[in-house]
């Protein structure tokens, strides 16, 4: 009797395959529910922003399947690379002429046939050195010289150089991704308290010395009391939310993205789902979030080494805080960021890049295939990647 052959090893997490895939498909949707009538109206074709989604989309599943393929143990010797290229086109985008300049902002690059967003490619790369640091100097990460100072030294310039676009959102997102390793790796919580504590009143100057952020603060505040200023676009976001109700008006059937709802397909594409999906669909993209943290979180406790340990967290975390700062903000609690919605928002840059993240992750989840393996303590692991 002849007895089949045994099946194939599991490569990867196809749960978490999946609930990527899903919440990029339910972007891609989302993307044209939002944005066709604007599209048709200014540019003369509805499906302008669903065919560079598209794009971009494809260009992920690429990045995707490439970071599968060269594994994150590798993503060790690019640290630095990466981090120095990040630093040349935060500081090329600052150019007048290079960088281009949109709603009072300069943060793309122009290219050929497409834009280049410098801070996203600026998130995964200090994502990945973090990493590769902290792992590194593992045995002195709870001192003040070695393990906390140079990192933070390093984070404020990438700071400043987002500051100088301005882009506050992805600002927070560094000093998040920081905080959230120097954590994970043994910091001494009072160097981040203390950290904390002195940057308060920096914060608090930068928001002052500047009107638009300081209309955002008032449109937070009470945003009925400036429905008709700078409160307009969260207002109009609440109503859009509001309208859903349980089942939501059906998809495509949204009102406010019929030039009622500033930015409806990118940082406030969550209402117009909210609106057309209503609390089903929220909680479906909820659900999907949620699968991605677990699955992400997963793959990085069983990584058997510390520096995909820390790689994976921070890539589950970046993901969760950006996905809940702006549904968030949709929703009037908190103050607009520009954070877009992770795999959902429209946006090239953020898109490839996140999807490229989620390979990383999906690369680190061919560990988690059988029982998870704890981190080794005491040790880095970083002799077979960097000899």
């Amino acid at each position: 009797m002849k007895t089949s052959p045994p099946a194939a090893p599991v490569r990867f997490d196809p749960i978490l395959l999946c609930a990527v895939l899903a919440l990029v498909t339910l972007g891609l949707v989302m993307t044209y529910s939002a944005s066709a009538v604007l599209a048709q109206d200014k540019l003369g074709d509805s499906l302008y922003f669903l065919k560079r989604q598209l794009v971009a989309a494809g260009l992920g599943v690429v990045a995707m399947a490439m970071m599968m393929k060269l594994g994150w143990r590798r993503l060790a010797r690019l640290a630095y690379p990466l981090l120095i290229v990040a630093i040349v086109l935060m500081v090329l985008v600052a150019i007048p002429g290079i960088g281009t300049t949109a709603g009072g902002a300069r943060r793309w690059i122009r290219l050929p046939g497409f834009s280049l967003q410098p801070a996203e490619v600026a998130k995964f790369a200090w994502l990945v050195y973090l990493s590769y640091s902290l792992a590194k100097k593992r045995e002195k990460v709870a001192t003040f010289s070695i393990g906390f100072l140079p990192h933070l030294a390093l984070c404020g310039i990438l700071v400043l150089l987002c500051m100088l676009q301005p882009d506050f959102g992805s600002s927070v997102l560094l000093v998040f991704m920081l905080f959230v390793l120097l954590f994970a790796a043994g910091t001494k919580l009072s160097y981040l308290v203390g950290s904390v504590l002195l940057a308060l009143p920096l914060a608090f100057v930068a928001i002052a010395t500047s009107p638009y952020r300081m209309k955002r603060i008032l449109a937070f505040m009470d945003p009925w009391a400036h429905r008709h200023d700078v409160g307009y676009q969260v207002a109009e976001s609440l109503m859009s939310i509001g309208s859903g109700g349980i089942t939501g008006l059906g998809l495509g059937d949204g009102r406010q993205k019929l030039f009622f709802l500033p930015e409806a397909h990118t940082d406030f594409i969550f209402s117009i789902l909210g609106e057309e999906l209503g609390l089903i669909g929220v909680g479906l993209l909820v659900a999907l979030y949620a699968i991605v943290l677990w699955r992400g979180i997963r793959a990085s406790l069983a990584a058997g080494e510390t520096f995909g340990t820390y790689l994976g967290l921070g890539i589950s975390s970046i993901i969760a805080f950006q996905a809940t700062v702006n549904m968030c903000v949709a929703m009037g609690l908190l103050p607009t960021k520009g954070l877009t919605l992770p795999f959902v928002s429209y946006g090239g840059t953020s898109l490839v890049v996140l999807m490229g993240s989620a390979g990383v992750l999906l690369s680190l989840s061919a560990n988690t295939q059988g029982a998870a393996r704890p981190v080794r303590a005491g040790t880095t692991d970083l002799r077979e990647v960097t000899a």
